[in-house]
């Protein structure tokens, strides 16, 4: 087991924790990307008009059905052969985005498609209108339902970022090839380059558990909504505790009678 670990790790720990910081760069951008990208097309396969529909759904197609190293070559070396040359962060955030965003989308577009129309139809009846009723009775209740899919495409998007070594991104995986190359220990670097993985992905997966079961046990994570909570609990406590008061007088005034 000793003859196992002899990289010295101490000599590259600044050029892993820079390919972290990468790594982790790579995951927040793209992710970004991707729900915003995700919930526009979403919401083109839902709209009333035939063409948005027809485009949004070739595109969902084309996305899940095309292999994401396929698409990270397309980024950074076909569109540079086309003469549009893109950046390694760029071309790789590119391609993490296009590909997610077309799963996230089908995740989005369930999840608002699961909201009941009566919710609609209140919100109208409050005068709301469609951009209110959407931003405020629609899109909360489908972020809620969207929440696992989505959860699951974080962790995963954190992972594929190790495909971006085909492009030598200077991410994780990027790194560990570097040190391989260095040292010939192949065994001992990818090993700790997946205990890194794992180190990562683990804890965001619990914790964004724990995160859908406070959101589905209704609990306020906003400091906005904790406030407006507290607020909600004093108002029905001093009115349960006046309707008491009344009852209690009630009673009082007929024993007396």
């Amino acid at each position: 087991m000793t003859s196992l670990f002899q990289v010295p790790w101490s000599d590259y720990r600044p050029d892993l924790l820079d390919a972290l910081w990468r790594t982790v760069s790579y995951t927040a951008v793209s992710f970004a990307g991707a729900v915003l990208l995700g919930l526009a097309v979403a919401l083109l396969r839902l709209s009333k008009v035939w063409p948005a529909r027809a485009v949004a759904a070739v595109y969902t197609e084309v996305f899940k059905n095309v292999p994401l190293l396929a698409i990270i070559f397309l980024s950074y070396f076909g569109l540079a052969s086309a003469g549009i040359r893109l950046d390694v962060f760029t071309a790789g955030c590119l391609s993490l985005v296009v590909f997610y965003a077309a799963y996230l989308s089908e995740i989005f577009r369930s999840a608002i498609s699961g909201v009941h129309d009566g919710q609609t139809e209140a919100g109208e009846a409050l005068g709301l209108g469609k951009v209110g009723i959407f931003g405020h009775i629609i899109l909360p209740q489908a972020l809620r339902q969207a929440l696992p899919g989505t959860n699951t495409m974080l962790v995963d998007l954190l992972k594929s970022t190790s495909l971006l070594v085909t492009v030598s991104a200077a991410e994780l995986m990027s790194e560990g090839r570097l040190i391989t190359s260095a040292t010939f220990r192949a065994l001992e670097v990818y090993l700790v380059i997946s205990a890194v993985y794992f180190a990562l992905c683990y804890p965001l997966s619990q914790f964004l558990l724990l995160l859908e079961r406070k959101v589905r046990a209704g609990v306020p994570l906003s400091p906005w909504r904790r406030r407006r909570v507290r607020t909600a609990r004093a108002l029905l406590a001093a009115d349960i505790g006046t309707v008491r008061g009344d009852s209690h007088r009630t009673d009082l005034k007929e024993a007396a009678v």
